[in-house]
């Protein structure tokens, strides 16, 4: 993998809370709007920059782009947002408290090195993905970071873990971080080193120079589009330069459009957490009917009441929990209905796809049919039974978290997951580094 330092540009220590927001994705303009209230300084006003409009605003209008400009050149202007004067790496920690229901057995942490991640190695499939995008989505973000001239938001990455990067990180986090808060709401721990050392910079890129690819693990929206503006930038100036698409010949002839910035954690640390889905009507059925012909396909047994989350969450690969008519129940996916041989086939959200969602209730097109909705595990299955007792939807169904060696197995084997498959916590922050593409 190619990868390269960049001058960050970053808030002041003093101001990092006020400055750093949750990403641009994982709460609508309503929610961001009563986040940033009263605060000028929130990333916000950039990432989601319709916030400065009256609710309604298309966060699509041309006014919405240009807002995002003008935010971003008010925050270097105040110094809420100041560019280190070298190339830097940096290290990114997150931590989950002892507690947390993310963390059942401590405290725990995982740390990611902040890169310059390059455009050609996404373009030639040496960053592997695992999910398809959206068209809008990716448009979207490919005219914000176009406008803006940097990736205001950093994509989350995994790679193989390797010894001699862990060996680097632990004696960088030996000294004193940059930045150190808990964030609100979700309560995790986020700490930040700078790597000032030369030297640890070049044996940084040097390791991941012997690392044959990486995997997209969130931020796939963000990845093709930062991707498409890189690439659009190089076509332009190979244009302007008459001069082809010649090969580089070493990292510092590279521009700096040609990368965005990416947080790399290696594999054996990230954690993966359930994504479930709720559905507003059981396609005509009663839901005695409907059980009858989950019967077909699944072992169904209910739970008694009362129940705690613990006891009905499901239990193992093609184990689901289903939440109809105030109940829980078991479903358990008889042998035959799926191909453990098959990457795709084998996962759980192909085997309720293809055996509920399709067969029994008609929905066939997950990204586009409007009677289904899914709710990352962050909200546990209290989050489920809300939905459905509020009359909202009819029933919910969780399933069992996929591990990161099957996503790595998959955009191995250059398939891609159905969609909502996976869902990666803690979410990176934004705000705390930012970097420009010149």
């Amino acid at each position: 993998m190619k990868i390269k330092p960049f001058r960050g540009i970053r808030p002041p220590k003093e101001l990092v809370e006020e400055v750093s927001s949750r990403p641009y994705d994982v709460l609508n303009s309503e929610e961001a709007r009563a986040e940033a209230a009263g605060n000028p300084k929130s990333l916000y006003h950039i990432i989601k920059p319709e916030i400065n409009f009256a609710p309604g605003t298309d966060e699509h209008d041309p006014r919405v782009y240009d807002a995002a400009v003008k935010q971003f050149q008010l925050f270097k202007q105040n110094g809420w947002l100041v560019q280190d004067k070298e190339e830097k790496y940096y290290v990114y920690a997150q931590t989950i408290p002892s507690g947390h229901r993310l963390s059942v057995s401590g405290e725990r942490t995982q740390y990611g090195l902040v890169v310059g991640a390059w455009v050609d190695d996404y373009l030639e499939g040496r960053i592997k993905k695992h999910e398809l995008t959206r068209r809008d989505k990716e448009e979207d973000r490919m005219k914000h970071v176009r406008v803006l001239n940097a990736n205001m938001e950093p994509v989350f990455f995994a790679y193989p873990h390797r010894e001699d990067l862990d060996a680097i990180v632990a004696e960088v986090t030996k000294g004193e971080p940059e930045y150190d808060f808990v964030a609100a709401p979700e309560g995790f721990r986020h700490t930040f080193w700078v790597i000032n050392d030369p030297a640890t910079i070049a044996k940084i890129t040097e390791i991941f120079a012997q690392i044959p690819s990486m995997y997209i693990a969130d931020g796939h929206h963000r990845s093709a589009a930062a991707a498409r503006v890189g690439s659009e930038l190089k076509m332009s100036a190979a244009k302007l330069l008459n001069d082809g698409m010649s090969a580089t010949k070493s990292l510092n002839d590279v521009p700096e459009y040609e990368f965005f910035m990416a947080v790399c954690f290696p594999d054996n640390q990230l954690n993966i957490i359930d994504y479930n889905r709720v559905v507003k009507d059981l396609n005509g059925l009663s839901e005695t009917e409907f059980l009858a012909k989950l019967a077909e396909d699944f072992e169904v047994t209910g739970y008694g009441l009362p129940v705690t989350e613990n006891d009905v969450k499901p239990k193992g690969l093609h184990n689901f929990s289903l939440y109809l008519g105030g109940k829980w129940y078991s479903l358990t996916a008889k042998e035959g209905r799926y191909d453990d041989a098959d990457p795709i086939g084998v996962l759980d959200v192909t085997i309720s796809s293809n055996l509920i969602l399709d067969k029994i209730l008609g929905i066939k097109d997950l990204r586009s049919d409007k009677r289904i909705d899914f709710v990352g595990g962050i909200r546990g299955l209290g989050g489920l039974e809300r939905r459905v007792d509020s009359g909202e939807m009819k029933m919910a169904l969780a399933l069992y978290p996929v591990t990161m060696q099957q996503i790595i197995a998959i955009a191995d084997s250059g398939n891609i997951m159905p969609p909502k498959t996976t869902w990666f916590e803690p979410k990176l922050r934004s705000g705390l580094v930012v970097h420009e593409l010149n």
